[in-house]
């Protein structure tokens, strides 16, 4: 009897069946949502009152090309999770039913992650930071770093909020159970704020609690989900 390959393996192959073109679909949006990355750098730039300054020749077409691939990977995603899902699926029998349940709650997610991010979270962190400043220290802000800043953020959110799914994954393949997350809540707690600490751009309080207290939420309802579930 032939034993089924590893699941590492199986995850491999199966995103190589995708990858080359979705690789190929990121870079041929990048280009076309290029010729709106003016408009991008004004919406990203919106919760800034300075100006942005470049000290490269090449430094505004760099921030530009940085945000037409943001650009380009945001409005893709939904494909981008769609073909990782289904390739960590693979390994574990995950059924279509629950792979399309799995793909449109990772992008309901991800993109609530991203507007907490941009509304709510980044123009706190933007006007902390240059609150810094004073009539001697007056703010030259890179368009290049600014845009790597801003995109980078809101990104980290969108995958920061994606634990419920990553709870419910793991707790779907047996990787760990209901209990192990219900029992080991003061832990999740200190990771989350350790986290928060972390990946906030500012080490002020009101900041950490904005990522810290979603986080806490989001990770109450994973476990309410794997109880509604019926998963042990």
């Amino acid at each position: 009897m032939l034993e089924s390959p590893p699941a590492l393996i199986v995850f491999v192959n199966e995103l190589r069946k995708s990858i080359r073109a979705l690789f190929l679909t990121i870079i041929a949006s990048t280009v076309l949502v290029f010729f709106l990355a003016p408009r991008l750098l004004h919406v990203v730039q919106s919760h800034l009152a300075e100006k942005l300054y470049f000290f490269s020749v090449a430094g505004p077409f760099l921030a530009h090309v940085k945000l037409a691939l943001f650009g380009a990977l945001y409005v893709l995603m939904p494909w981008v999770i769609a073909v990782f899902l289904k390739a960590i699926g693979k390994p574990f029998q995950v059924t279509r039913n629950q792979l399309f349940g799995f793909t449109f709650f990772t992008c309901l997610l991800f993109y609530a992650g991203t507007v907490f991010c941009y509304y709510i979270t980044l123009p706190f962190g933007i006007n902390f930071l240059l609150g810094f400043g004073s009539e001697e220290l007056k703010p030259v802000i890179s368009v290049g770093r600014f845009v790597n800043f801003v995109t980078i953020f809101i990104l980290a959110f969108g995958v920061i909020f994606e634990l419920p799914i990553l709870m419910v994954f793991s707790a779907k393949i047996g990787l760990v159970t209901r209990k192990f997350f219900s029992r080991n809540r003061r832990y999740a707690l200190l990771l989350i704020a350790i986290t928060a600490a972390l990946l906030t751009p500012t080490p002020d309080i009101v900041n950490m609690l904005l990522m810290g207290g979603p986080l806490y939420l989001l990770y109450e309802a994973g476990i309410m989900i794997l109880l509604v579930m019926r998963i042990p």
